[in-house]
């Protein structure tokens, strides 16, 4: 009897584990009544039974199991604004890279001498004005000067298209943007100088500097990089 007792507990529990909640049937004994040990309900097979008590995981009988922990969440930081560049001060020029000169006014020569700065900040500025309906504004400036780079060497990476912003000692903005880029020998260039710094044609940009093969003397490097940019409107 004992033993009986003890298989239906397990099927019961078994009956649990599948969470089918069926009645086990009960033990029928044939012929005669053995006297044997009192019966006691078993634990698990009350628990199994009646839903009352713990079964082995714990947990009441027929209970839902305990919901899964909610997923942990990380909240993102958007980064702060990218810092906008400093405002730029009357009577300079900044190139896309962000190159910064002075513009000093100059003329050329009586002998026809294209006017250069003194320092290697500094872009002379000549031609016609930054208004004007017609030529060339031209500006020059160092592509290094005593070991240091000046911020005209950025003219050797301008491209088509990138934007390029003056403003005059009056504190008002000139934008233009770059439509060619040419580097010129440097024995080519007088010929050329009414076309690419004349008083006609529509108003252009023109900024102007030196590089390419060092070739010392007079001429110095052997080329000039000339970029055009014409008024955006």
């Amino acid at each position: 009897m004992k033993a009986l007792l003890t298989g239906a507990a397990v099927a019961a529990l078994l009956a649990s584990a599948a969470l089918v909640s069926t009645q086990a049937p009960d033990v029928v004994l044939t012929g005669r009544p053995i006297p044997g040990d009192a019966v006691v309900p078993h634990p698990l097979g009350d628990s199994a039974r009646s839903g009352r008590g713990v079964d082995l995981a714990g947990m009441p009988a027929g209970a839902n199991p305990p919901a899964s922990p909610p997923a942990a969440t990380t909240t993102t930081t958007p980064p702060p604004p990218a810092a906008e560049p400093p405002k730029q001060q009357p009577g300079t020029v900044r190139l896309p890279a962000g190159g910064l000169a002075t513009l000093v006014r100059a003329e050329v020569t009586a002998d026809g001498a294209l006017p250069i700065p003194e320092g290697v900040g500094e872009a002379t500025w000549w031609g016609v004005d930054l208004g004007a309906a017609e030529g060339a504004t031209v500006l020059a400036g160092h592509v290094d000067w005593k070991g240091v780079t000046g911020p005209f060497d950025e003219l050797w990476r301008m491209a088509v298209g990138q934007e390029v912003t003056v403003v005059d000692t009056a504190g008002r903005t000139f934008r233009f943007k770059v439509s060619g880029v040419e580097a010129v020998r440097k024995e080519a260039l007088p010929s050329r100088a009414v076309e690419l710094f004349g008083p006609r044609g529509g108003h252009r940009l023109v900024l102007v500097t030196c590089g390419g093969r060092w070739v010392g003397g007079d001429t110095g490097y052997e080329e000039n990089q000339v970029v055009t940019a014409t008024p955006v409107p």
